[in-house]
């Protein structure tokens, strides 16, 4: 049995912490989750307003926060391109300035702090698989640059808070991750083709859908991230995080279409700037520190979201 702790998880109503609530609340802890609403869905987590353990606050992680816990998730930031280049000022500061501030918060408390990285710290990447020792290839005044250089100066400021003030720091690189309670009109290949399919409209594929991408399912990465946080505080990350299995635009669109039984047809349209080619993480130090690898099948995984989908329609 763990010992209880009071945890907080910035971006509480998102897909990766709702998920993450409900797991710290079924292991037994405290859990208080912080949220704006500003991309996420209140409903994601009506479910664990019920549980006395949980408490659920309205607020923005670009203003300070005053709370006694014994670590932080620190989750807080719109993930898909349409929701961050919506307003690409607030993304970088919900990046930098969210992190300066509960990085703070985790200085005054002594508490552990998680940071959600991305995949998107390798921007264009130019080797392949992605290792955590790869320094990326971004563009620092691209449309994306509002999250890559965002979630990449979180990074550094994690680290500056290591070494000038040994915090006990856990950096993850999540890569794609999917399931239930994703954000329908998101922008993502997953749900944007799932809710095409299941409308039997069009599916649109950016470029000629040979570009590649690696999707893991959300019980699989929240595992993840829980066994990562319980690792020793010498091992900080960065750790990738996220399924190798990698599978082409074009792949996934026709098992979307073989899941739903759907009548749409494929669509192709002009690349997007700066959109990766290539994403995939290389997992073997996380699955020699961590004891991990994902579990879930693409084709279960997608049936889950699938069925969540539909029933949301």
């Amino acid at each position: 049995m763990h010992t209880r702790k009071r945890i907080l998880v910035t971006g509480a109503s998102g897909l990766l912490g709702s998920h993450l609530c409900g797991r710290l609340l079924a292991d037994g802890h405290e859990v208080i989750g912080l949220d704006n609403f500003f991309t996420s869905s209140r409903s994601n987590i009506e479910h664990l307003l019920d549980d006395r353990r949980f408490e659920l606050i309205r607020h923005d992680v670009t203003f300070p926060l005053y709370v006694e816990v014994d670590e932080i998730f620190n989750l807080a930031c719109p993930a898909s391109p349409v929701h961050y280049q919506h307003d690409q000022v607030q993304t970088i500061k919900t990046c930098v300035h969210g992190a300066i501030n509960m990085l703070g918060l985790a200085k005054r408390l002594r508490a552990r702090i998680f940071q959600a990285s991305t995949s998107e710290v390798y921007g264009d990447p130019e080797i392949h698989p992605q290792t955590e020792d790869y320094w990326g290839h971004v563009n620092p005044i691209g449309e994306r640059s509002c999250y890559d250089e965002g979630k990449r100066c979180a990074e550094a400021l994690f680290f500056a808070y290591w070494r000038q003030n040994n915090l006990s720091i856990k950096v993850g690189r999540i890569f794609n991750t999917y399931g239930p309670r994703m954000h329908p009109n998101d922008g993502r290949v997953v749900s944007n083709f799932i809710m095409q399919a299941l409308k039997n409209e069009p599916i649109t594929i950016f470029g000629d859908g040979g570009q590649t991408r690696s999707f893991c399912y959300i019980s699989d990465l929240i595992e993840c991230m829980v066994r990562f946080m319980d690792t020793p505080a010498d091992f900080t990350g960065p750790l990738n995080m996220g399924n190798p299995e990698e599978h082409s635009i074009k792949e996934i669109a026709e098992l979307v279409l073989e899941l739903t039984n759907s009548k749409s047809k494929l669509v192709f349209q002009p690349l997007p700037q700066d959109d990766p080619k290539q994403r995939r993480p290389d997992i073997s130090q996380t699955m020699e520190k961590l004891g991990w690898s994902p579990r879930v099948p693409l084709r279960e995984g997608l049936q889950k979201t699938i069925a969540y989908f539909a029933g949301s329609l």
